[in-house]
């Protein structure tokens, strides 16, 4: 049974991640390796340069998003960049382009008209979410560095960043109703294989959000005032 938003730094890392695999798309974002042993979630931080506060914070939230509390005031921003960074490159060099790769391979027939809107609707979904994320590492992300070194932000504030902060996983959902409906029942393995894929990245996109939303956001809130940013 899983223990929803309870996990604590003197945990077993491994029960973790026996309770719920989810945790691995957390350490792998942290740059946390398996091979801990039965060592504690905070020695296992600890060892790997993470801020146990920021993995902990994530993770809760990561299986627990309906109920989960942040305590913000602990959680380290760089911790949090990294963590971002790490998931965008995940998405965009890893997870994106394999269910593309699993798509084509799926769909085939090139010179078939479905196949080829098909993908063409998944390249244009793509490259949305490239241009948001680009937009967090050319525009947010040095920003909030700026603050981290008591530099003022110049006619900017994080508070811009919640207000355009595109829900990039909806366009996602609604091209997984698009093969739920209308793709002709043929290769059903195959297909409904791709499909999982798509709702467990959709959750993943969610979750990314989530943690923007819900401790990025506020954490950089708290910096800001000290920065002389007005929002």
């Amino acid at each position: 049974m899983h223990r929803l938003g309870q996990y604590k730094g003197t945990d077993a890392m491994s029960a973790l991640v026996l309770e719920n695999y989810r945790i691995l798309l957390v350490m792998s974002r942290f740059r946390i390796g398996l091979g801990f042993g039965d060592q504690s979630v905070d020695a296992v931080c600890r060892a790997s340069g993470v801020d146990t506060a920021t993995f902990l914070a994530v993770a809760n939230l990561t299986l627990d998003q309906e109920t989960g509390q942040v305590s913000v005031p602990e959680v380290s921003i760089e911790s949090l960049l990294a963590y971002l960074h790490n998931s965008h490159d995940y998405f965009l060099d890893f997870r994106l382009p394999g269910i593309r790769r699993d798509l084509v391979e799926v769909l085939g027939r090139p010179g078939d008209e479905l196949s080829r809107a098909t993908i063409r609707y998944f390249d244009e979904y793509v490259a949305e979410v490239r241009k948001h994320m680009l937009y967090e590492e050319e525009t947010v992300f040095p920003y909030v560095r700026a603050l981290l070194r008591g530099e003022a932000g110049k006619g900017y504030n994080i508070g811009i960043f919640g207000t355009h902060h595109d829900q990039v996983e909806a366009r996602l959902s609604e091209f997984k109703n698009i093969l739920i409906k209308y793709y002709p029942a043929r290769s059903t393995n195959e297909i409904n294989g791709v499909l999982f894929d798509i709702f467990n990245c959709e959750q993943d996109l969610a979750t990314h959000n989530a943690v923007e939303d819900r401790i990025f956001i506020p954490a950089v809130r708290r910096i800001e005032p000290l920065s002389g940013v007005k929002r």
